[in-house]
């Protein structure tokens, strides 16, 4: 994992949202996944570039299934954008940099 994303967990994701000042994109995975390898690099690069806004999370699916549940997560790799702890967006399946950067526009 870089300095630019952090790991969250089932126990530690509600409090992350309800904490932040800054909306929050979420990335849901799992390590035998191929997309979700894929997108990790693009996922790092638009978190570095964007630290003072936005905050860039992943959560691995098979250690904690709480969250990916409650968020009707059925497909990885799943990327929910959170502001003020209410989700605004969602896409699943690898997708681009530029991507991420419409969602962020958009709060």
């Amino acid at each position: 994992m870089s300095d630019n994303v952090e790991m969250v967990t089932d126990d530690s994701f509600a409090e992350l949202l309800v904490s932040s000042k800054i909306p929050v994109l979420i990335d849901f995975y799992a390590t035998w996944c191929g997309p979700c390898a894929s997108i990790t690099p693009i996922l790092d690069e638009f978190a570095g570039e964007n630290s003072d806004k936005i905050k860039v999370v992943k959560i691995n699916v098979d250690e904690n299934p709480k969250t990916p549940a409650k968020y009707g997560v059925r497909g990885i790799p799943t990327i929910i954008l959170f502001n003020q702890g209410k989700e605004v967006d969602k896409v699943v399946g690898l997708t681009s940099k530029d991507n991420f950067e419409k969602m962020l526009a958009g709060v």
